[in-house]
C-alpha cells in the first residue's frame, strides 16, 4: 500500500505545480499533509525520472521544465472539438470575464495535436458556436480576482472596502476567501467577512479596494459552496425552505419540462397540455422575479406567500400602464439634448 500512496503522492505533485496557482513548499507540504523531508524526497524522485522539477525564486513557485520527459498529449476528436467550442466562443470572447488564459491554452494545445487531427476540429469548429448570456467586462476588477485567487492559494486574508448600491460603503474589514464563484453574468467571492462574523458572498466588481496581508488563515474542512447555497433558486439562500408548486400553460409548458432549472425540480406533464412545476428553494427572493417573468403563462399553486407576493409586484407593473389606458395611447417620449462626449486625456 505504501508504493501506491507514494505512486499517488508524485502524481498530485505533478498536478500541483503545474495548475494555475502557485506551490511554494509550504503548500505542497500542506496540499499533501506531509513534512518537508518528504516533499524534497518525492522532488528529487520526480526529477530522477528527467522531469525537471525547479523552484523559481523570482515567481516564487515550483515549475516543470518544458524540456521535461512527459507524455505526449492525446485527445480524441470529440475531446478536442469540446474544448475548441468552449475556449474559442467563451474563453476567446470573453463572455465571462477572466477566461481569456484558457483560449491561450487551447492554442498551445492545438499546437501539439496531429495534423489531420487539427484540421478536423477546425472544419467542425466552424459548425459549432455556444452564446451564453454575457457577463459584465472584468475591465476594473481584474486586480480583485487576481488579489482573491492568490488569497486563497497561500491561504492569507486580505483588507477590503466594499460599495453597496444605495447605501453607504462598507469601512475597511478583514476577509477570508473561500472561493471564487461566477454566476448570473458576475463574479463572486465567497468568504468569512471577519466584521460580521459570517460567511458572505460579495460581488468582485463593488470591491473599491482589496490589500493582500501576512495573516494566515484556513478553510473550513466542512465548507463547500454548494452546502453554502443549499437550495437557493440561483445564488442567494434565505430562510426558510419553501415547497413551490407552479402551473404553466403554453408555449412555455415545454419549454419547462425541457430545462433543469433547479436541483430539486420535479415535473409533470399534464392531459390536458399543461405542466406542473414543482420545486424546494431556500427563500422566495429571486424565484418571485423569475416567476413574473414568465407572464400570465405561469400561476402560482403554492406556497400563498409567492402567490400574494407575485400579484402585489403584477399589480404594480400594471399600474404603470393605467394612466396610458386612460388616454387610449402611449406616451410619446421626450426628446433628451445630449452634449457631446469630453474626450478623455
Amino acid at each position: 500500500m505504501k508504493k501506491v500512496s507514494d505512486l499517488h503522492r508524485l502524481l498530485k505533485i505533478l498536478t500541483l505545480v503545474q495548475g494555475v496557482l502557485p506551490m511554494t513548499p509550504k503548500e505542497l507540504e500542506r496540499q499533501l499533509s506531509v513534512g518537508s523531508r518528504t516533499v524534497f524526497r518525492d522532488l528529487k524522485k520526480l526529477r530522477a525520472t528527467g522531469i525537471d522539477i525547479a523552484f523559481d525564486h523570482s515567481r516564487k513557485r515550483f515549475v516543470v521544465s518544458a524540456n521535461s520527459l512527459l507524455q505526449p498529449l492525446q485527445l480524441t476528436a470529440e475531446e478536442a472539438l469540446a474544448l475548441s467550442a468552449l475556449c474559442t466562443d467563451v474563453a476567446g470572447s470573453e463572455q465571462i470575464a477572466f477566461t481569456r488564459p484558457a483560449y491561450q491554452a487551447l492554442q498551445k494545445i492545438r499546437a501539439q495535436l496531429p495534423d489531420d487531427l487539427r484540421k478536423e476540429v477546425d472544419e467542425a469548429a466552424a459548425h459549432v458556436v455556444i452564446r451564453t448570456e454575457k457577463a459584465a467586462a472584468g475591465d476594473g476588477h481584474a486586480d480583485v480576482y487576481d488579489r482573491m485567487q492568490r488569497a486563497i492559494a497561500l491561504r492569507t486574508c486580505v483588507t477590503c472596502e466594499y460599495e453597496t448600491p444605495g447605501k453607504l460603503g462598507d469601512g475597511p474589514f478583514g476577509f477570508e476567501p473561500y472561493a471564487l464563484f461566477f454566476a448570473v453574468r458576475a463574479w463572486y467571492a465567497v468568504g468569512f467577512h471577519q466584521q460580521r462574523k459570517a460567511v458572505r458572498m460579495m460581488k468582485l466588481g463593488r470591491f473599491s479596494r482589496v490589500t493582500p496581508t501576512e495573516a494566515a488563515y484556513e478553510i473550513p474542512e466542512k465548507f463547500s459552496l454548494d452546502k453554502f447555497l443549499g437550495n437557493a433558486w440561483r445564488m442567494i439562500p434565505g430562510t426558510p425552505d419553501q415547497d413551490v408548486e407552479l402551473v404553466f400553460s403554453a408555449p412555455f409548458a415545454e419549454t419547462i419540462a425541457e430545462t433543469n432549472w433547479h436541483r430539486t425540480q420535479e415535473v409533470q406533464e399534464n392531459a390536458d397540455g399543461t405542466t406542473t412545476f414543482r420545486c424546494t428553494v431556500a427563500g422566495l427572493d429571486e424565484i418571485v422575479w423569475w416567476v413574473l417573468g414568465m407572464g400570465p403563462s405561469c400561476r402560482v399553486i403554492n406556497p400563498p406567500e409567492l402567490r400574494s407576493r407575485v400579484r402585489e409586484l403584477a399589480l404594480g407593473v400594471s399600474a404603470l400602464y393605467e394612466s396610458d389606458t386612460a388616454r387610449g395611447a402611449a406616451p410619446r417620449a421626450k426628446a433628451v439634448k445630449t452634449k457631446p462626449a469630453r474626450g478623455r486625456a
